[in-house]
């Protein structure tokens, strides 16, 4: 790959990235499909399509779209499978959301803490509370927020009341 390319291409991904923190919403668009026009394969900028298509737009099949071109092209991308794990949980697409789930475990540096937590809503969001319950503790174990730890432990609690109200 040609070293000036990808500096010039991760420049003007910085600079949507701004765009976007400024509210410039179509600038951001347009600059990052520029990106993906000259370097197919840089990946950050489908994710952030994607992103924009998600939160902006509420056009899942198409922010869908690009959170999977976004982990073809930069597998080790993480914003991507956070993403792209809450568009599918959105639309309820649960066998997808596991694989996904299973396979951003396999990426280096990836918050599993964050991951744990994607799993446990999946499974509530189902009524499987001990599936659920028993990622909130990991969700618990691979964290290092109190806050975070809170959560969680207030999750559990919240299953474990479906749970005696579902036997009821």
């Amino acid at each position: 790959m040609n070293e000036n390319l990808r500096i010039r291409m991760e420049d003007m991904f910085m600079e949507a990235d701004r765009l976007i923190s400024d509210q410039k919403i179509g600038e951001a668009f347009a600059k990052l499909t520029a990106i993906t026009q000259e370097m197919p394969n840089f990946g950050k900028a489908y994710n952030h399509i994607g992103w924009i298509y998600e939160t902006k737009y509420k056009d899942y099949p198409n922010a869908e779209k690009y959170y999977k071109q976004a982990i073809e092209h930069s597998p080790d991308y993480l914003a991507a499978y956070y993403n792209y794990a809450i568009v599918l949980s959105t639309l309820q697409k649960w066998d997808e959301l596991k694989t996904l789930l299973d396979k951003a475990l396999t990426v280096p540096a990836v918050n599993k803490g964050t991951i744990f937590n994607e799993y446990a809503i999946m499974y509530e969001a189902q009524g499987k509370y001990k599936e659920a319950i028993e990622a909130y503790k990991n969700n618990i174990l691979n964290t290092f927020d109190n806050k975070q730890v809170d959560t969680a432990k207030d999750s559990i609690e919240r299953c474990k009341k479906k749970m005696e109200i579902m036997s009821l």
